[in-house]
């Protein structure tokens, strides 16, 4: 840990946030949110921060982002908390373009594009020249110009993907909005290539996720699956030039993938929005007042023998398998009736609405429950659950699978990028693996790893406790912030030994 005792000065930049540690930014409570990257973000400077790094954060001053029902934030002291933060390691910057958004993202790309060149003209005019960094850490295309200026100031440069998504403008647009993309345009990436700054200047468009990926010093994926998936032209919407720039980065050595890991308050020792706290040793009978106060809320029949499958995601169908599921739920409740098998899905998405016709349908209203994604309930179905499905056509990263196993719902996955990180097949004769995978991406494919999961239920109850115990405590020690942060730093510590070439 050299790193962290020469405490080199650190600058997150990074477009969302779940929260800062109070000690990090006393009396403040800050939250803009729009998917997982703020869970990460949040997760990486808690860790940081607890290991004693001179960890410093750049995000959009969002209206949004002080909780104004928080116990220690009156309203008229919120222009005071943002007056002082500077002084501190908080850097806000601001801007009208996002100040008056609730919303982190707008859903329209003009209005995204013209947030993330509002936030990185701030980052790049205001905030590195005021932090003076020894290294800048990008998340995302809303920061996906950045280290082309660190290549400039030979300030190493790390770029985060949580995301394959990207969006293009033209250098005359993004200086048009205070940013000097003249002093480091060759260091972004263009839609065609380049002769002369003045020929590309109006026309040839710059791919912000690309120029992240090409510019940074090095570059990781949330998975090395995925990272190895994307160069090998796995994923058909990986665009070509994303896929060629990574490819160059992993031949010359400049990138890797690093597992994220969920928040400390999953763990149901703690998690105070379950019904019944427990760990390894008493779980057998704390998931069953577990399961029957979710049966009870959810109006299932109430049997604690009754094997619950839990849906966790988003219900989107093109990258989460919801089709599969569709197309198998009545098939394995049929096939498993004798159990009561039972399905809770917690999640809200454009595909709620075809298994509220499968449900109607085949009137399994006592073995089905439908609901919109809650975080309190979603806790709940972890803590009462035996199984999480996640079919997932591919995943990045992934994050319920891993809670899943701390709380003792084995995951039932779809082989592919962090789900293959993270996920073992169960083998109980040799005490090994956490869950179930299947590696063709069909009906028949997932139904063959959910009869997997259901021969696991049926053994032995001792048995089966005894894999359930070992795969909750050993998933506590291996998925931890702890862990994700300490690869972060020495990832951090061989840029900063790493002569680099401007």
């Amino acid at each position: 840990m050299a790193g962290i005792n020469k405490k080199p000065r650190i600058l997150i930049v990074t477009p969302e946030v779940t929260y800062i540690p109070e000690d990090m930014c006393e009396s403040c409570s800050y939250s803009a949110k729009a998917g997982g990257l703020a869970d990460v973000s949040a997760a990486l400077i808690s860790a940081l921060y607890d290991l004693n790094a001179d960890v410093h954060v750049a995000l959009p001053d969002y209206r949004s982002i002080f909780d104004q029902n928080h116990p220690k934030i009156l309203i008229n002291e919120i222009d005071k908390i943002r007056n002082r933060l500077d002084d501190e390691r908080i850097h806000l910057a601001e801007d009208r373009a996002f100040y008056y958004l609730n919303n982190i993202y707008s859903g329209y790309s003009d209005k995204d594009l013209k947030v993330s060149l509002a936030f990185q003209r701030e980052v790049l005019n205001n905030i590195i020249p005021r932090v003076k960094p020894d290294i800048i850490h990008c998340n995302d295309w809303m920061t996906g110009l950045i280290p082309s200026m660190a290549r400039k100031l030979n300030i190493p440069c790390l770029f985060t993907i949580h995301n394959i998504h990207t969006i293009t403008s033209t250098m005359s647009e993004i200086e048009d909005r205070g940013i000097d993309a003249a002093s480091f345009w060759n260091h972004l990436y263009f839609m065609n290539p380049p002769y002369n700054y003045e020929e590309s200047r109006n026309w040839n468009r710059v791919d912000f996720l690309t120029s992240g990926i090409f510019a940074a010093h090095y570059v990781n994926t949330v998975s090395h699956t995925f990272l190895m998936e994307i160069i090998n032209g796995r994923h058909h919407f990986v665009e070509e030039q994303i896929k060629k720039e990574l490819t160059n980065k992993v031949n010359a050595d400049c990138a890797t993938g690093i597992i994220n890991a969920p928040e400390p308050e999953f763990n149901p020792a703690v998690d105070e929005k379950i019904r019944y706290n427990y760990g390894p040793k008493n779980q057998r009978i704390k998931k069953h007042k577990n399961k029957e106060h979710l049966q009870f809320m959810l109006d299932l029949d109430l049997d604690k023998n009754a094997p619950i499958i839990f849906w966790p995601s988003r219900l989107d169908p093109v990258q989460k398998g919801c089709q599969l599921f569709a197309e198998i739920m009545f098939d394995i409740i049929a096939a498993y009736n004798y159990l009561n098998l039972q399905i809770v899905v917690v999640a809200s998405g454009s595909f709620q609405g075809h298994f509220r016709d499968i449900v109607q349908f085949h009137s399994l209203y006592k073995n089905v429950a439908i609901c919109d994604f809650n975080e309190d309930l979603s806790h709940q179905a972890f803590a009462s659950s035996d199984f999480i499905l996640m079919p997932s056509s591919f995943e990045p990263c992934g994050l319920p699978q891993m809670i899943g196993c701390i709380y003792g719902s084995l995951p039932i996955v779809f082989d592919t990028g962090g789900l293959h990180d993270t996920i073992r097949q169960l083998d109980h004769n040799n005490n090994t693996g956490n869950g179930f995978l299947f590696n063709v991406h069909n009906c028949d494919g997932l139904k063959w790893a959910v009869n997997q999961a259901m021969d696991f239920y049926k053994l032995d109850a001792n048995e089966k406790e005894s894999q359930i115990q070992r795969i909750m405590i050993e998933s506590v020690l291996e998925f931890n912030h702890t862990n994700c942060a300490e690869n972060y730093i020495n990832l951090y510590e061989k840029m900063l030994k790493r002569p680099f070439i401007v």
